[in-house]
Formats: C-alpha cells, sequence, structure tokens
C-alpha cells in the first residue's frame, strides 16, 4: 500500500474510487458539477484529515459516507439559499425509463436512496450497506423495503 498523501496514494484512490462517489453524490444532486465538487471536497477532506484505516474496506466506507454526507450538506445549502438545482443531465443512461428511475431515486428521502442506490447501482448487499453506513442490517432491510415502497409510489403517480 502508498504512503498517505503520496502522488501515489493520491492517484490510486481517484483512480479506484472517483466513478462509484461521483454516482453516489448524483443520487442526491441533480447536477452533475454539485456531484463533482462535493467528491473533490471529500478528496481534499481525506487529504487534510489523514484518518486513519484499518484496511481498504474501512477506506471505502469512510469515502462513502463522506460523499452521501457532503452531498446532502450541497442540497441543505442550495435549499437555505433557495437556489434551484440545475437540470440533470443523464449519467449515462440512454434509456428514457433507466433515467425517469434515477429522478426517482433521487427524489427519495436521503435514508432511503443512499441505501438503494448502494444495493442496486453498486452492487452492495445488505450487510455490506450496513458495515458502510454504520447501521444495524435490519435497519438497511427496512429501508431498502420502505423505499422500494415509496419508489414505487412515485413511479406509479408519474
Amino acid at each position: 500500500m502508498c504512503s498517505f498523501g503520496t502522488d501515489e496514494y493520491i492517484g490510486r484512490i481517484v483512480a479506484e474510487y472517483s466513478n462509484t462517489l461521483l454516482r453516489i453524490a448524483m443520487t442526491r444532486l441533480s447536477s452533475p458539477a454539485d456531484a463533482e465538487d462535493a467528491v473533490q471536497e471529500v478528496f481534499l477532506r481525506l487529504l487534510t484529515a489523514r484518518p486513519h484505516f484499518r484496511d481498504g474496506e474501512h477506506e471505502k466506507a469512510w469515502l462513502i459516507r463522506a460523499t452521501i454526507h457532503r452531498a446532502v450538506d450541497i442540497c441543505r445549502s442550495r435549499e437555505r439559499q433557495n437556489l434551484p438545482l440545475e437540470e440533470a443531465e443523464t449519467l449515462s443512461a440512454t434509456d428514457e425509463g433507466s433515467s425517469e428511475l434515477l429522478s426517482a431515486v433521487q427524489a427519495l428521502p436521503e435514508k432511503y436512496s443512499s441505501v438503494i442506490h448502494l444495493y442496486y447501482y453498486e452492487g452492495y448487499s445488505i450487510q455490506e450497506i450496513a458495515k458502510t453506513l454504520g447501521l444495524p442490517s435490519p435497519t438497511v432491510g427496512t429501508r431498502l423495503s420502505r423505499g422500494r415502497e415509496r419508489l414505487k409510489k412515485l413511479l406509479k403517480e408519474d
């Protein structure tokens, strides 16, 4: 493993996690520019805070949690300023149904959208999500179930 803060370490972290963190940030933010800002700020926070990680999974969990929290902070600051978020650009989905589904996931409250995104888009198991977010597995399962119900209601309304 590379030494913390070296060019090798920074390059590895950015190459390994930037796409995943960007997709996670996009679940809360409709603007790709805001999502990119959130991810950059998380990387900066990583370099300035210099947290100690037990292993690679702990490092990844820290980055995911920090990205979710930063994206929520950006959303809240936009709401306080009463500035509309920019129109969402479709990530790479050309299918209209996929972008509609992503928009519906983004419309869910953060506690539901984050577990749905990690489960369906990133392929994490309930146990992995629980470990990453620091929640009990039954809580993650409940949020996943309730999030699905809310998602069904949102999609039926459209």
